[in-house]
């Protein structure tokens, strides 16, 4: 059954603010994401349960105490859900989405680090592999993003590249996308890429790449058009997959002011498929109940997982300046009208 506006996702932050105004609604909603048919023990299976007063599930077959947050991505969050489901209307309520330090700013965040943490957690969900993948008439290139890298200087050596398919639809326009960071353009990268994204027996448009005819195989039937020979600009043979190159580095430079580590790369990129992907939903409030619906669907990682290049555990990570604090819930009670307050 498909997501009705204004009884499966809020329509508005005034609506997503009465709807979750504490932590006992966030829970209610996660738990009603997670199990819609009732309660589905994760460690036996068992589809008897009962409430406990703490909120949590007490399972009838293994006797476990089970908490819908456990084995998801929030599982062991220290931070109230209602920060939570606040981070998570940010990213999806904009079409530009939002940074870890516009985040911290909004959310008043005790520091950079969790604002951070929280947004990779909801990217690393965003993208489910091998589901979904491409079909029909798909246009694929390469391209370079990301900022700079140590090394020699050379177009190499400064950005990463990625591969970038979409798909022709029938009439006018384009379809879902999907963009990835690869190690180079040679015939065993891409194909792999294709495996992974394309479905096979789809069309292949590509450019006259000499890796391709190899990494396209008989899996698909594949279209070249040689670009140089022809004397065109390169986006008039593939316009899809140039615009969308086009607008993710004009989301990295503008949202992220390209400060984006290419180790984290493909995790900001799967945001932008992510939200790419649903660019014609007319409710904003449906990305964010499809990102909660992933989110309860996907494995915990931890902050450590998260950082690419993690210091050693023997080696504490500095502190930051000011006083560190978990962020407080957003459920402030009724404060009155504090402005009234002054002499």
């Amino acid at each position: 059954m498909r997501p009705l506006a204004g009884r499966d996702y809020p329509t508005s932050y005034g609506e997503l603010r009465a709807w979750f105004a504490d932590d006992a609604a966030c829970t209610d909603y996660l738990d009603w994401l997670r199990w819609p048919e009732g309660f589905v023990c994760p460690t036996c299976a068992s589809v008897v349960g009962w409430r406990t007063r703490d909120g949590r599930w007490s399972c009838g077959g293994c006797r476990r105490r089970v908490s819908v947050t456990a084995g998801t991505i929030f599982h062991r969050t220290r931070t109230p859900l209602t920060v939570w489901f606040a981070a998570a209307w940010q990213m999806t309520s904009q079409k530009q989405g939002i940074s870890a330090l516009g985040m911290q700013r909004v959310l008043g965040l005790g520091s950079y680090q969790t604002s951070w943490a929280m947004l990779h957690r909801f990217r690393s969900v965003m993208v489910r592999r091998g589901q979904g993948r491409l079909d029909g008439q798909v246009e694929i290139d390469e391209t370079f993003m990301g900022g700079a890298r140590p090394g020699r200087p050379g177009r190499s050596h400064t950005e990463q590249l990625v591969a970038v398919a979409v798909e022709r639809l029938p009439t006018k326009g384009f379809g879902r996308a999907r963009l990835a960071v690869v190690p180079d353009a040679s015939a065993a990268s891409l194909r792999q890429f294709l495996l992974d994204h394309v479905e096979p027996g789809a069309t292949v448009i590509t450019d006259g790449w000499v890796s391709y005819p190899r990494a396209i195989g008989s899996d698909y039937t594949h279209e070249p058009f040689n670009v140089s020979a022809s004397g065109l600009t390169a986006d008039v043979p593939l316009p899809g997959v140039h615009r969308i190159a086009s607008l993710a580095k004009r989301w990295l430079l503008g949202t992220h002011q390209g400060a984006v580590d290419p180790a984290h790369l493909q995790s900001y990129l799967d945001e932008f498929v992510f939200r790419f992907n649903r660019r014609t939903s007319r409710a904003r409030g449906l990305l964010f109940h499809r990102l909660l619906q992933q989110a309860v669907a996907g494995a915990p990682i931890t902050y450590r997982e998260l950082v690419a290049n993690p210091l050693p555990k023997r080696q504490p990570p500095h502190p930051p300046p000011g006083r560190r604090c978990n962020p407080a819930s957003l459920d402030l009670g009724r404060p009155g009208r504090p402005w009234r307050g002054r002499p």
